[in-house]
Formats: C-alpha cells, sequence, structure tokens
C-alpha cells in the first residue's frame, strides 16, 4: 500500500538534498583559487626575488669593476716605475 505521506516525505528529502548539493558546489567553487590577499603575497615575494637577483648581479658587476680598476692601477704604478728607471738622471739640480 502506497500512501500518499512517503510521497511527500520523499520530496521535502530531495528538496533538501539538492539545496545541500547546490551550497556545496558553491563552496568548492569559491575554495578553488587563491584568495587577493594570498596573489598579493606572491607577487611580493616575486618582486622581493627579482630585486635580490638584481641587486646580486649588480653587486658581482661592481666587484668586478674594482678588481679591473686594481689591476690598471697596478699596471699603471709598475709603468711609472719602469718609466722612472729608464729616464736619465738629473744629476745637475740640487
Amino acid at each position: 500500500m502506497y500512501t500518499f505521506v512517503p510521497l511527500l516525505n520523499l520530496k521535502f528529502v530531495m528538496k533538501k538534498l539538492s539545496q545541500l548539493l547546490v551550497l556545496a558546489g558553491v563552496a568548492a567553487f569559491i575554495s578553488c583559487g587563491p584568495s587577493a590577499e594570498q596573489l598579493k603575497k606572491l607577487q611580493e615575494m616575486k618582486d622581493s626575488l627579482q630585486k635580490d637577483s638584481i641587486k646580486k648581479v649588480e653587486m658581482k658587476a661592481a666587484a668586478e669593476k674594482r678588481a679591473q680598476d686594481s689591476i690598471a692601477n697596478a699596471k699603471r704604478i709598475a709603468d711609472s716605475i719602469a718609466n722612472a728607471k729608464k729616464s736619465p738622471k738629473n744629476k745637475g739640480k740640487k
């Protein structure tokens, strides 16, 4: 014997179940991607890493330039010493 009450109860259960599934779907959709705050932090971290790498390259280039300047200065001093030894000495001046 089939009565009207179980059919009404089945509709109620199906209605609540469909509402629950819709809410679960919406919650899953919202939680899938990163939030704006997380994206901002990620971008800040990328910018920081980029600045650090640029700074490292600049520091390396500056160190290389200092080394080249030091070598050039040493060569200039060596050349001036060699030229001083080759030039005639002024014996008449006091």
